[in-house]
């Protein structure tokens, strides 16, 4: 077997890894199917992870150095991979986010983390962590500003938001701060970077009333959903329930204000914190 140089982790180190996985696979004859069958997992799955796509566990790691006869090379390099400065609920959500071609997000309560201003996204931890020090903030700030650098590409991701009314009423850090988050908002959606719409309260039910859902889609690797809760999250790759969950962002659109109406709301209800905050 020939011997590979273990990956740095500095250097985009799951796609390598998912790389060299496609090869071991394919230089032993096997689908991804019949790879993903003894782990109880589908051979999108496995497509997934040679995308880099999705993040390799350790238990799959030793499974494929197994079958593979790679000599442990996965469960090596998979434990530099796993480090992460996102919660672990998150991180591999974050990860897909990051290499996503288009994002389409439904936000019930909060402003999506992709569009939040440092203020708000400080409130918003100091509001979860109590106790925690101003260090730990800070990292948690930043590493949540860093995930929007993905905008500073004039086109891609593509990224769609449909705020939930309650998402821009909701005060969260103050007035001032609202005013900021929102013109924030408003000022991405101008710029023609972000397609931004809001579900008023108006509308009454809607299909994704329940909960959030963002939608990931990719260049070479199937799409991704991703639900949160408190502390928890879950990507579905299941193809059937990505369908279901697409259409339903679709009929959600379909039913929340047109983004021109959506940012002229948006701007009015900053206006209103803007004067509010005034003595």
């Amino acid at each position: 077997m020939t011997h590979r140089k273990d990956l740095d982790p500095s250097s985009n180190p799951r796609a390598l890894l998912g790389c060299e996985l496609r090869h071991a696979r394919e230089r032993k004859g096997l689908s991804q199917e019949a790879l993903g069958a003894p782990l109880f997992v589908s051979g999108s799955f496995i497509g997934q992870l040679e995308a880099g796509t999705r993040r390799m566990h350790l238990e799959y790691a030793r499974h494929f150095d197994e079958v593979l006869d790679t000599g442990g090379f996965f469960e090596r390099n998979c434990k530099a991979v796993a480090k992460s400065k996102y919660p672990d609920h998150f991180a591999e959500a974050a990860e897909a986010e990051a290499i996503a071609t288009a994002i389409r997000e439904y936000a019930p309560l909060l402003i999506p983390g992709l569009l939040q201003t440092e203020g708000y996204a400080r409130a918003m931890f100091r509001s979860g962590r109590p106790t925690a020090t101003p260090d730990a903030i800070d990292e948690l700030v930043k590493a949540r500003l860093e995930r929007a650098h993905i905008l500073r590409d004039p086109t891609t991701p593509l990224l769609w938001a449909v705020l939930d009314e309650a998402s821009i009423r909701r005060v969260v850090g103050g007035r001032a701060v609202m005013a900021e988050a929102l013109n924030h908002v408003a000022a991405l959606g101008r710029r023609h970077r972000a397609i931004v719409q809001v579900m008023p309260f108006s509308a009454g039910a809607h299909p994704l009333v329940q909960g959030s859902i963002k939608l990931m889609t990719f260049e070479n690797a199937p799409p991704l959903a991703y639900a949160e809760g408190v502390e928890t999250g879950r990507l579905e790759d299941d193809p059937a329930t990505v369908r279901r969950q697409t259409l339903a962002y679709d009929l959600l659109g379909a039913s929340a204000l047109s983004p021109q109406d959506s940012l002229a709301l948006i701007e009015s209800v900053a206006e209103d914190y803007t004067h509010e905050d005034q003595p």
